[in-house]
């Protein structure tokens, strides 16, 4: 297992490393929505998912995967009535990477880290 590491996704704010890779399969650590040039958090839940979206695909860039390669994502939501939204910016983002849309799981939670209001994790494989 080796960690992966870049600029171009926010750092860990606790003891976590941003990703890992085990060969054929990347993992990434659930992604704020935080802009790793400001290190800010736009308050739009659609441009907070597809930011999560980008700090995943910087990760998994990293070891050398696109997000075609992404085949699970997990998405945290802060508010289900938010579904739509984060369904449509998913959509729009998977569909100009002309990606395949990966399986995913969508979960309520009751708080996120920061605030934020979505938190993405994604698996890319490498095959």
């Amino acid at each position: 297992m080796f960690e992966v590491k870049t600029e171009g996704a926010p750092a860990a704010i606790g003891p976590y490393v941003q990703g890992v890779n085990l060969g054929n399969l990347v993992i990434t650590s659930g992604q704020l929505p935080i802009n790793p040039e400001t290190k800010q958090m736009v308050e739009d839940v659609a441009e907070q998912a597809t930011q999560s979206l980008n700090n995943a695909l910087a990760i998994i860039k990293e070891a050398g995967l696109e997000a075609n390669n992404i085949v699970k994502t997990t998405v945290f939501v802060k508010d289900l009535n938010d579904f739509a939204v984060v369904n449509k910016a998913y959509e729009a983002f998977f569909t100009a990477h002309n990606a395949p849309f990966p399986a995913r799981s969508c979960v309520e939670v009751a708080r996120l880290p920061m605030d934020a209001k979505v938190e993405i994790e994604v698996m890319a494989f490498r095959g």
